[in-house]
């Protein structure tokens, strides 16, 4: 996998190319309207709560903005893992809450991703969904000794051996050959998606329960009872909801709301078969590893590895970049990680490299919300992990606006309101140094075999 193949790899994401014409296919918003909801962005956030609102009262009028189309920023560009985590990990959950509580917010996240399977056959959206779980690598006694502890924390929160357990170094080879790994933690609950496919076919979904989408209507402003529009269209609305994860900073007054940090992707050529078989995977498992500088990757239906990882450095203020305007060498620490993993993969080129922004709250974990006397809803924060957490806030924010008190809008990030990110040069200090610290936890680790502890930094910088 040569710096070469990089540098010729297109820019964009390879979930893009899978679409029937063009990304774009719906006209702006040309003049004022009316409507019960309107909702700011078209991705999953937006489009599920969308989905969610039409079904539970066809009588509502919703409309759905974006400034550029469905699906472009992370919804369509992710690593595709449909799966029952959460930001942050469940055990921030219990910090705000009790063991009960987050014990059923941790049933409530394993159902979601059966939810949006049988969203994706009842609506027959064809996005590759295939429930074949995660494999997460273990490599050295440091990991382990976190592997055995997330293991017996996700006992304690409700998972059993059937949903989650450890793995020998002979099982995980049996599934996936990675010559460095000596065990493995393996979850059955994760479903890997071609995620540009998903988003536009919930937004067809959506638009058949009577939604309408308008593509290229970019939002000025959010206010109680109506959104302002670049072109210059008002939309009233007695309910506004803001889903725009982590382009939040752009709106006026949310740049201290969710910090914009980067995730970047590659893919590879498709692979033959005798090249999978060195590999495995055979159930398309999703596949990460226990460093704490995030990696994942899945086997794609047409036979590629699509694998992605954090660590791009925060940009000073809040500035985001276009598809992660970055030159080629930034991907190279993703192409080795990936190589690392599979080493088969040493001269197999690269076909795409993209990226984009997520977004972050302070305290690290995503809230949802409605302050019904503004009549202003929210919902974000996933930290790229919003495929199943997406569908699980539009659900909630639907039982929010509706009125419904259910076991979802008693869930703690309901309401949750969490601090502002501080002032720059501050944010951009303390989270470019936290991403260093979370690399140097992982050379600790390797080179010592214990648990680096330094990487609580992430969650000290949460809570302080």
């Amino acid at each position: 996998m040569t710096h070469s193949s990089l540098s010729t790899a297109r820019t964009r994401p390879l979930w893009w190319e899978a679409l029937q014409g063009p990304l774009s296919t719906r006209p702006p918003l040309r003049s004022d309207i009316d409507v019960d909801v309107a909702i700011v962005g078209a991705g999953f956030t937006g489009l599920w709560t969308a989905y969610e609102l039409a079904a539970a009262d066809p009588e509502l009028s919703i409309a759905v903005i974006d400034r550029a189309h469905v699906g472009f920023g992370a919804s369509g560009r992710n690593g595709g893992w449909c799966y029952d985590g959460f930001a942050g990990g469940l055990a921030r959950i219990e910090k705000i809450s009790n063991l009960a509580t987050t014990r059923a917010f941790g049933a409530a996240l394993r159902e979601t991703v059966d939810v949006v399977g049988k969203v994706v056959a009842t609506e027959d959206i064809r996005c590759d969904f295939h429930k074949g779980g995660t494999i997460e690598f273990v490599r050295n006694a440091g990991q382990l000794a976190r592997a055995e502890a997330d293991v017996a924390e996700a006992r304690r929160f409700g998972w059993d051996e059937s949903d989650l357990r450890l793995l020998s170094a002979g099982e995980t080879q049996d599934l996936a050959m990675s010559p460095t790994a000596t065990g493995a933690i393996w979850s059955a609950n994760t479903a890997a998606i071609q995620p540009a496919l998903l988003v536009h076919g919930l937004a067809k979904a959506a638009e058949q329960r009577g939604v309408s989408i308008y593509e290229h209507t970019g939002a000025t402003a959010i206010e109680p009872g109506r959104l302002l529009t670049a072109a210059g269209a008002t939309v009233t609305a007695e309910i506004i909801v803001r889903a725009t994860e982590g382009y939040t900073a752009e709106l006026p007054g949310q740049h201290r709301t969710l910090a914009p940090l980067y995730s970047i992707m590659l893919a590879t050529e498709p692979l033959p078969d005798a090249m999978w078989d060195e590999i495995g995977l055979a159930d398309r498992q999703t596949f990460g590893d226990l460093r704490h500088l995030v990696i994942y990757g899945q086997r794609t239906a047409d036979g590629r590895i699509a694998f992605g990882g954090r660590g791009a450095p925060y940009d000073f203020g809040s500035h985001i970049r276009t598809n992660a305007d970055f030159p080629a060498e930034v991907f190279a620490p993703v192409r080795d990680a990936l190589v690392e993993t599979f080493p088969q993969l040493a001269d197999v080129a690269v076909s795409h490299r993209w990226g984009g922004v997520l977004g972050v709250s302070r305290t690290w974990l995503p809230t949802v919300g409605l302050d019904r006397a503004s009549g202003l809803a929210w919902a974000g924060g996933y930290v790229g992990s919003g495929v199943a957490a997406t569908n699980l806030a539009g659900r909630t924010l639907s039982d929010l606006i509706t009125g419904r008190s259910t076991e979802l809008t008693s869930f703690p990030w309901v309401n949750e309101r969490v601090r502002r990110w501080e002032v720059e040069p501050f944010r951009w200090l303390g989270i470019n140094a936290a991403l260093r610290v979370m690399a140097s936890a992982d050379t600790r680790e390797e080179r010592h075999g214990v648990p680096a502890r330094r990487a609580d930094f992430m969650w000290w910088l949460a809570k302080h």
